[in-house]
This record gives structure tokens, C-alpha cells and sequence, in this order.
């Protein structure tokens, strides 16, 4: 932990990820808590926080383009018939309290703020766990509440009519190199066989690391991947995939992603026992 109420988390003494719980930000980034630097047990960085090429990517964390139009994604809003278009209406994701919060983890409450006031109410909670000497599981669960006493609904630039650009929810900035990341499944290859579609876990594998994001619960396998590696490399859960998702008053959303985060280039049969592992631990 560090004085500005930030968390450290270690696997086996060594510090892997920062969880920076009130960072200082603009407005149009949409501020929210974000874990960055996240590492590899011998120490290699695979997140980025406010690239050049996406200012709003702030490392691992909860992100929403569309939380009944306002926007807790960051950057500029897809409108349909005006494409990418800057407007005054980014949220905030408010730390409130810690109610765990040690070396291995923590659990911690936080408002999402927008101009009529708090939209939903969240519950975070994120494990550090040891699997191998070169590989440890990032396991994030968020709840979302609606707590503002109307309907709600999560939408995306995909269900706002940018095929393709289904982002929302759990996402990962992982790290830019010369060459893009090559993406697996448990059945295929390649960005085109993960992106937009459904599958327990898919593979991101750089030059020298490996993640492998798992969708962890029912409900999280039902919402397809988003996955890019050409212009930037990055993978979250769909929350709004085909249409818009609705979060009626007082009713809860809740999604689990359980990372495995590797030093080397894993296969798919080392990547599938890794997986399984972390998510049973």
C-alpha cells in the first residue's frame, strides 16, 4: 500500500500491479481507478496508462461508453451519422471505501458519477494468486447497481451503430510492441476468430508474456470479446455486444475476468491448465 491510498499487490513478496484509487485527470478521460503498472513475475510491464494512441486506455479497469449516454469510457462518443464526436458528457467512477484491502487484494465501493448525480452504484473486487514460478491470476469481479431510481440502460458504439466496436466492460491496455500480439482460443487462431464472438478464455502472447483472459462465471461467458492487435493491443468483455443491456432500478450486473499473466509465450494446452487453475484457485 502506498500513502495516497493506493494499493500494491504482490504474488510471493514481488509486486506485480498498482491500483491507483484516485488518480488526477481530465474530464473527457472519464476518471476512474485503474491497476497500472501491471507486471509479470520477472517484472515485465503489460499494461500502458494513457497511451499516445488512446489517451482514455488507463492500464486494467472497469470501462462504460454508454451508461444511458453519458460516457465512463473516456475520449470522444460515437454518434450514429456523425461518427466519433467530442462531447460534454463524461462520467466518474468515485472511490468510496476499501472494504478489504491487503497485499493479495482488496474489495472497495465506488459511485458512478454523471451530471444528474450517482447512476450506479459499483463493487469491485480484485485477487493477486500465485500459479507457477513464472506465472500468477488477476481476478476481477464488478458489480454494478443501479441506484439512481430510473431505468438505465449500458449501450455501446457498436449498438449506437459502429459495427464492430463492442467495447465495454472489463478492459485490459495491454503492452505495444514492434509487432502486434498474436491471439488464440481453445479452438482457434487469430484476431477475427475471438473478436465478437464467445469463448471461456482467449489468449493475447507478446514477445516475451502471455495473458489469458477468462471469462469466469456464466453470465460473463455469454458476452463476447472484444479483441485488437493491429493498432493497438487490448481485450475486454462485451457488456453490449448485439443491443443495449438494461440495469432496471436496484438490479445488479455482475461480471468475473480471471487473467493469467505469464512471462513467455504460452501454448494453448499450457494456456488451457494455467487457465483452468486460476480460476479454480
Amino acid at each position: 500500500m502506498t500513502g495516497d491510498d493506493s494499493v500494491v499487490l504482490r504474488v510471493a513478496g514481488r509486486p506485480v500491479g498498482r491500483y491507483v484509487t484516485r488518480p488526477e485527470l481530465p474530464a473527457r478521460l472519464s476518471p476512474r481507478p485503474y491497476l497500472h503498472p501491471v507486471t509479470t513475475l520477472a517484472g515485465t510491464a503489460v499494461t500502458e496508462l494513457s497511451p499516445a494512441d488512446h489517451a482514455h486506455h488507463l492500464g486494467v479497469g472497469v470501462a462504460v461508453p454508454d451508461v444511458e449516454g453519458f460516457n465512463f469510457w473516456g475520449g470522444r462518443t460515437y454518434v450514429q451519422g456523425r461518427g466519433p464526436t467530442e462531447l460534454d458528457n463524461h462520467g466518474a467512477q468515485r472511490h468510496t471505501a476499501y472494504h478489504r484491502r491487503e497485499a493479495d487484494g482488496f474489495t472497495e465501493e465506488l459511485r458512478w458519477m454523471a451530471a444528474p448525480g450517482q447512476l450506479l452504484r459499483e463493487q469491485r473486487t480484485v485477487t493477486a494468486t500465485a500459479l507457477t514460478d513464472g506465472a500468477w491470476a488477476l481476478d476481477l469481479t464488478f458489480a454494478l447497481t443501479n441506484v439512481s431510481g430510473r431505468p438505465l440502460s449500458v449501450g455501446s458504439p457498436a449498438t449506437n451503430g459502429r459495427p464492430g466496436a463492442a467495447y465495454g466492460g472489463f478492459f485490459w491496455r495491454a503492452r505495444k510492441e514492434d509487432t502486434a500480439p498474436d491471439v488464440f482460443t481453445a479452438a482457434a487462431d487469430g484476431t477475427d476468430a475471438a473478436h465478437g464472438r464467445t469463448a471461456d478464455w482467449v489468449a493475447l502472447a507478446g514477445s516475451t508474456w502471455t495473458l489469458v483472459f477468462a471469462a469466469a462465471t456464466e453470465a460473463t461467458r455469454r458476452d463476447p470479446w472484444f479483441v485488437r492487435t493491429e493498432e493497438y493491443p487490448g481485450v475486454g468483455s462485451s457488456l453490449a455486444h448485439d443491443a443495449r443491456l438494461p440495469v432496471p432500478p436496484g438490479e445488479t450486473v455482475e461480471r468475473r475476468v480471471v487473467t493469467v499473466v505469464a512471462d513467455g509465450r504460452l501454448g494453448r494446452q499450457e494456456a488451457a491448465a494455467l487457465t483452468a487453475k486460476a480460476v479454480s484457485a
